[in-house]
C-alpha cells in the first residue's frame, strides 16, 4: 500500500479542522452560536488565541461569521464565500509572539549600529504611518518601513529576510480578516506612538530601551488583536 507523507499542521488549523468537521456533522446546525472562544479553549486544551485564529480562518473559508458583540454563528451552505487558507499561513497572533523575539533582538542590534540614515529612514516612515492614519487609511505602508529601517541597521542579509517574511505573511488573508475588526485609527494611533518611542531609543544607541520598546510595542500588538469580540464593536464604532 502507498503511504503519503505526513505533513505538520498549524494548531489552529488542528481546531479549525475540528470544529468544520462537527458543523458538518451537525453538532451545530446552522444558525447556532458556537460556544465562547474561552469555553472552546477550555474544552480543547488550548489557548484562546489559537482558537480565535482558527475561528477567524472558518469565518475566511466560508463556514461560520463572526457577529462583533454577539458570537460566532453557523452559516447555512449557500451563504458561504469561501475563500481557502494556504495550509502554510501563520497565525496572527502567533506571528505576533515570534516578532517580539526576533524584533526585540533587531532593535538591540540597531541601537548599537544605526547611522543618520536609518534614523531617517525611520522618522520617514513614522511620518508616513502618521499620514496615512489621519486619512482613515491602514498604514501598512509606514510601518512596514519602519521595521525594515530597523533591521538594514544590523547589516545581517537572514535576519532582513526574515523580517521580510513576517510582513509578507501579514498580508494573508487570516491576519487581514483579524485586522479589519481589531485595527483602527485610535489603535493605530497607539501603535504610531510606540514606534516613536523605539526610535528614540535607538537614537539614544540604548540597547536595553531599544529591546523594551519593541517588546512593549509588540506586547500591546498582541493584547490589541486579542480584545473582546464586544470590545471590537466599540472600536468599529468610534
Amino acid at each position: 500500500m502507498p503511504l503519503q507523507s505526513i505533513a505538520p499542521q498549524r494548531l489552529y488549523r488542528q481546531i479549525a479542522d475540528q470544529l468544520r468537521a462537527l458543523i458538518a456533522q451537525g453538532e451545530f446546525a446552522v444558525g447556532a452560536r458556537l460556544p465562547a472562544e474561552r469555553e472552546l479553549a477550555v474544552q480543547l486544551g488550548v489557548s484562546r488565541p489559537s482558537v480565535r485564529e482558527a475561528l477567524i480562518a472558518l469565518e475566511v473559508e466560508g463556514w461560520v461569521e463572526v457577529r462583533t458583540g454577539s458570537g460566532v454563528y453557523v452559516l447555512e451552505r449557500e451563504r458561504r464565500a469561501a475563500t481557502p487558507v494556504a495550509e502554510t499561513e501563520w497565525g496572527p497572533l502567533e506571528l505576533i509572539r515570534a516578532r517580539r523575539v526576533v524584533e526585540g533582538e533587531t532593535a538591540a542590534i540597531a541601537a548599537q549600529q544605526r547611522k543618520r540614515t536609518h534614523l531617517d529612514a525611520m522618522a520617514r516612515a513614522i511620518d508616513t504611518m502618521r499620514e496615512l492614519a489621519d486619512r482613515k487609511v491602514m498604514p501598512l505602508e509606514g510601518d512596514r518601513a519602519f521595521h525594515l529601517a530597523i533591521v538594514e541597521a544590523c547589516d545581517n542579509q537572514v535576519l532582513s529576510e526574515t523580517v521580510q517574511g513576517f510582513w509578507d505573511s501579514r498580508r494573508g488573508p487570516i491576519f487581514t480578516r483579524l485586522g479589519g475588526y481589531f485595527e483602527t485609527v485610535p489603535s493605530w494611533r497607539m501603535a504610531i506612538a510606540e514606534h516613536e518611542a523605539i526610535r528614540a531609543a535607538i537614537a539614544a544607541r540604548d540597547e536595553a530601551a531599544a529591546r523594551a520598546a519593541m517588546h512593549t510595542h509588540m506586547d500591546k500588538s498582541h493584547q490589541r488583536f486579542s480584545a473582546s469580540w464586544r470590545r471590537a464593536k466599540e472600536l468599529s464604532s468610534t
